[in-house]
């Protein structure tokens, strides 16, 4: 089944606008553009989208300030970063923004529509759609976790790792399969990205309280290691 998704793309130049918009159009997807910041509150004001790709470099502010502007709004849209800086240094400010994913230019249009898709992608469905592991209760439906009723911001993919390893329950899942999983592909620039969400979603679980949910086997992969609880 070929995956149609609806995209807002934040990006000043009208050249690398137009082209990255038809290339994804001729993919079936359906693109709306924003020159700017305001313009892209607008947008993601107006209509819900499925993926944001958003450049950094924007006339009227950074494209990492809106990134997490949305975050701390409650957002979890899936969002890719486009950029010409992209050292280590640059990509580690771009997912700890609340970004899923990052591109630096200049950029395979394949390999965009590629991450597109992995983006779009809602991954395999659960007949259960809700697990408690204690104070810690994820909904797959809703796609949130809460501690003690309150709202973990996950990002859209944070939320996906959580989720594959909790529904796995114990068992051990290979890096190369969750980066197949999450990220449509087991490249090393995803590897890098993976190692940082996975530090960022035990802080964020460990500030509230919950530890040790995501445990590393050395050299095999990761388990989910909370044990599960009855709803309430």
């Amino acid at each position: 089944m070929v995956l149609r998704v609806r995209i807002l793309v934040v990006e000043d130049s009208p050249r690398v606008a137009d082209t990255v918009s038809a290339a994804l159009r001729a993919f079936g997807h359906s693109v709306v553009l924003a020159g700017g910041v305001r313009a892209a509150d607008a947008a993601f004001d107006a209509q819900p989208f499925d993926v944001v790709i958003v450049d950094v470099g924007l006339p009227d502010g950074s494209g990492l300030t809106w990134c997490r502007s949305a975050r701390q709004s409650g957002s979890d849209v899936p969002m890719l970063l486009l950029t010409a800086r992209n050292g280590v240094g640059d990509r580690v400010a771009g997912l700890d923004a609340g970004a899923d994913d990052y591109m630096g230019k200049p950029f395979s249009l394949d390999e965009l529509a590629a991450r597109v898709r992995a983006l779009g992608r809602r991954g395999p469905r659960w007949t259960e759609s809700v697990r408690c592991f204690g104070s810690l209760v994820i909904d797959r439906d809703r796609r949130i976790a809460t501690i003690d009723d309150v709202r973990v911001p996950l990002t859209a993919r944070e939320f996906d790792i959580v989720a594959l390893l909790a529904w796995r329950e114990g068992r051990v899942v290979s890096r190369d399969e969750l980066l197949e999983s999450v990220w449509g592909d087991a490249s090393e620039r995803a590897a890098g990205s993976f190692e940082v969400l996975l530090g960022r979603i035990r802080r964020k679980l460990a500030e509230r309280g919950v530890r040790d949910a995501l445990r590393t086997v050395r050299q095999v992969g990761y388990t989910w290691a909370l044990e599960r609880s009855k709803l309430a």
